[in-house]
């Protein structure tokens, strides 16, 4: 039995290892994605960006993040540490045997949370895109992941009391890997900075026109979606938390079905509503309408048949279609429509769990919202603001206008097309 034992851990680490670095491969999807969706004169910055956010969430979860989030010490050391005997022990003595609760590896929980993180982190870079300065988004990256992200998810996932007043767990508050948590969040704390930061020169004209700027490079925005699908099988599957059992074995395999076909609709349904708005087959609505449909099956993929998360993710990219559309008139400038994707449909994913989880009420799915993008975006609003005030958040004209990869980088990513090589 003991064999047993060790090999139900070894599986459930392994797997919790699998979907993280899936997880964190979605670091390259957002990447390809804002870099194909900005100007190719910020192609460099914004790849910059990108790899510089996701070492500092690493760093600064590891510092102080995981222990804010879930309690106890601050994790330099023996995070992997295992007490073999002791671990058998609560194995073995449990009445509900092999299909009780995950027992893992502490080293693969917190990797699998790190890349959590640094996706909430990562919708923030392409919203404030082609305008911000680089160090103070970094800055600000710092304290999203260090504090802003653990204190809510300290409230969610972590079960204590939001400012020791009320536990939104016993209000029936549920949000499976992440609707809320992980992609609202970053979306509050994206347009906490938009609002401060103004939108593109050129974008708005004086008598209400919206100028379209279009991205540098389609195929590799479809590129970086495609690898966001991809990974979004560790971001919701990996949320099952373990494997080695038949109940959490089809459990995972349900959620994989359901996240593919919620994308799948989404894709579609944005696709068809573009063509019929704008008479063309937009392909940036197509894929934010994947993405849409992955961001509102994520709040719970494990309880709908796949029909129904089918048409959650196609009304995903109905919503992503209009709400992009809404923010344009709002004058809220997104480049790449993070704010949309991840913050108006990951609100929509929240609500609609009651449909298909009748253990989840509506009132706490709203309650829940409002306590994470309430906190998310008044905190972020006082960082940048700070940020603002001390070392300012936004470039020049003249250096929006030549490029941050220019300014920041003094390096271009296309020196072949754009005539600086000689």
């Amino acid at each position: 039995m003991e064999q047993v034992f060790h090999l139900q851990y070894a599986l459930d680490t392994f797997y919790f290892l699998v979907c993280g670095a899936l997880v964190m491969w979605m670091a390259a999807g957002f990447t390809m994605l804002e870099a194909g969706l900005v100007r190719a004169k910020n192609t460099t910055e914004i790849l910059t960006k990108n790899v510089a956010l996701y070492a500092i969430s690493c760093i600064m979860y590891l510092i102080c993040g995981y222990a804010i989030m879930y309690g106890g010490e601050i994790f330099l050391s023996g995070i992997g540490d295992v007490d073999v005997a002791s671990t058998l022990s609560d194995f073995a003595g449990r009445e509900d045997g092999f299909e009780g609760g995950a027992i893992y590896s502490g080293a693969s929980d917190f990797f699998f949370q790190v890349v959590f993180v640094a996706t909430a982190m990562s919708i923030v870079s392409g919203a404030v895109a082609e305008r911000m300065k680089l160090w103070a988004f970094l800055v600000f990256s710092a304290v999203m992941t260090g504090f802003i992200y653990p204190m809510e998810g300290s409230w969610t996932w972590g079960g204590n009391a939001v400012f020791g007043i009320y536990t939104l767990g016993d209000l029936g508050f549920s949000d499976f890997a992440g609707s809320g948590i992980v992609h609202m969040a970053g979306a509050a704390a994206a347009l906490a900075g938009v609002l401060l930061l103004g939108p593109r020169k050129g974008k708005y004209s004086a008598d209400g026109k919206i100028n379209a700027i279009p991205g540098a490079n389609l195929p590799l925005a479809t590129l970086g979606t495609f690898i966001l699908w991809m990974g979004w099988f560790g971001f919701n599957g990996g949320s099952v938390l373990k494997l080695g059992d038949i109940a959490n074995a089809n459990s995972v395999a349900m959620v994989f079905l359901n996240t593919n076909t919620a994308a799948a609709g989404g894709a579609i349904a944005a696709l068809i509503l573009a063509k019929i708005l704008f008479k063309k087959a937009d392909l940036t609505m197509a894929l934010n309408g994947a993405l849409a449909g992955l961001v509102a099956i994520t709040a719970e993929p494990s309880t709908p048949s796949a029909l129904e998360a089918t048409i959650i993710g196609a009304i995903g990219g109905i919503i992503v279609v209009f709400a992009i559309i809404g923010l344009d008139k709002l004058k809220i400038d997104d480049p790449v429509g993070a704010i949309s994707v991840h913050g108006v449909v990951g609100l929509f994913g929240l609500l609609v769990v009651p449909a298909t989880n009748g253990d989840v009420t509506f009132s706490g799915q709203i309650i829940g919202a409002l306590t994470i993008f309430g906190w998310v975006f008044v905190t972020s609003l006082i960082v940048w603001a700070i940020l603002k005030a001390v070392m300012g958040i936004r470039v020049t004209e003249e250096e929006e206008f030549e490029g941050l990869d220019i300014s920041d980088c003094g390096l271009e990513a296309y020196p072949d097309f754009t005539g600086s090589r000689q």
